[in-house]
């Protein structure tokens, strides 16, 4: 089997964490927890907060590869 083929998801689920704590400012185990929903659930709620913030952290989030939507928050 391919070594680097195996690495991948790990390196992918390391970069997820780094990237939630770079830009949200999430501890490790937050940013673990929530990259665990998004793994898990197919979703987390990363941020929340006016709709220029969410839409700014969209496009960061799109900058560093990874999928993003906002939503409005149901009352």
């Amino acid at each position: 089997m391919d070594r680097d083929r195996l690495e991948r998801p790990n390196q992918f689920v390391s970069y997820v964490t780094f990237v939630f704590q770079k830009l949200f400012g999430y501890s490790l185990e937050k940013a673990t927890e929530l990259m665990l929903d998004v793994h898990n659930k197919g979703r987390a709620v990363v941020a929340s907060g006016s709709r220029e913030r969410a839409e700014f952290d969209v496009y960061r989030l799109h900058e560093h590869g990874l999928w993003a939507t906002m939503e409005h928050e149901s009352l």
